[in-house]
């Protein structure tokens, strides 16, 4: 449920007129610069670099942030599929699934990002995702499905990085608007059958028949479209020298789309497998 990342703008970073710009640094769409950025509704904003007492992001700041987020969420999972007592199974996935959500959007729109709150995140994520998992595993008779989404998860990660900068995809501001109109529809979709199973309401969108395997399918394709959109947010934080801060929001916004596509790829594995 967790599915949407829009979390590709909404930065005190990425406002005109905010910070100075760090030593040696043009000012973000000067020349020298990746240009201008906006989001879901918003037009182009000017960014101009770090505040002269902060460093500038650089790479191995998203990836140590990524692999502190993304350790979170393996440990929140680990917790939950070991832990939680049967009786709580139903509450604690219905909780996490709606905190969830709730802390994304609150991430997603907060213009300065927050280290405990993306942790925070994490660990709730991780909660469904261990609960959810061994759904899944219990569903097809083996745990053997769990190992096979992580593994085509990295692969599909893999891949889309190396296409990204191999084929040196250019991300657009409307390529840009419509992954994000499309990821947002998408996820209303699936909060809105979500709440309505609640009621005893079935659509079949999240169920494992030939409903569920199309909006799995898709929801994998939504999740490869947002990694590009990732992969270009990282690419502008370090070209603009954006502030060291920001490597948390780039964690985050991997952290969601790869969690999302976890979620397909194991929903798609367990469809294709039936229940052994």
């Amino acid at each position: 449920m967790q599915s949407s990342n829009p979390v590709l703008n909404r930065s005190s970073a990425f406002a005109p007129g905010q910070g100075q710009a760090y030593p040696g640094a043009a000012p973000y769409g000067q020349p020298g610069q990746p240009g201008q950025y906006g989001g879901p509704g918003m037009p182009g904003q000017q960014y101009q670099g770090a505040p002269a007492n902060s460093r500038p992001m650089t790479l191995d700041d998203v990836i140590v942030k990524t692999t502190i987020t993304l350790g979170v969420v393996i440990a929140g999972a680990a917790v939950a599929w070991n832990v939680i007592p049967d009786r709580l199974v139903s509450p604690v996935f219905i909780a996490s699934a709606l905190l969830g959500f709730a802390l994304a959007m609150v991430l997603s729109f907060s213009r300065k990002i927050n280290p405990a709150l993306v942790l925070a995140y994490a660990a709730v994520e991780g909660a469904f995702l261990g609960i959810f998992s061994k759904f899944i595993a219990g569903y097809v008779g083996s745990s053997d499905v769990i190992v096979q989404a992580v593994l085509a998860t990295m692969v599909t990660f893999a891949l889309t990085l190396a296409t990204y900068k191999y084929f040196a995809i250019k991300v657009t501001p409307r390529f840009t608007k419509m992954v994000v109109i499309g990821t947002m529809a998408f996820a209303g979709v699936l909060l809105v059958n979500f709440v309505a199973s609640l009621f005893g309401f079935h659509t079949g969108i999240g169920g494992f028949g030939a409903m569920g395997l199309l909006f799995a399918v898709l929801g994998v394709g939504l999740a490869v479209f947002n990694l590009i959109l990732d992969f270009d947010l990282v690419e502008q934080g370090v070209r603009a020298g954006a502030p060291q801060q920001e490597a948390w929001r780039a964690a985050f916004a991997l952290t969601v789309t790869l969690v999302w596509l976890y979620i397909n790829l194991l929903k798609i594995l367990a469809i294709l497998r039936g229940n052994n």
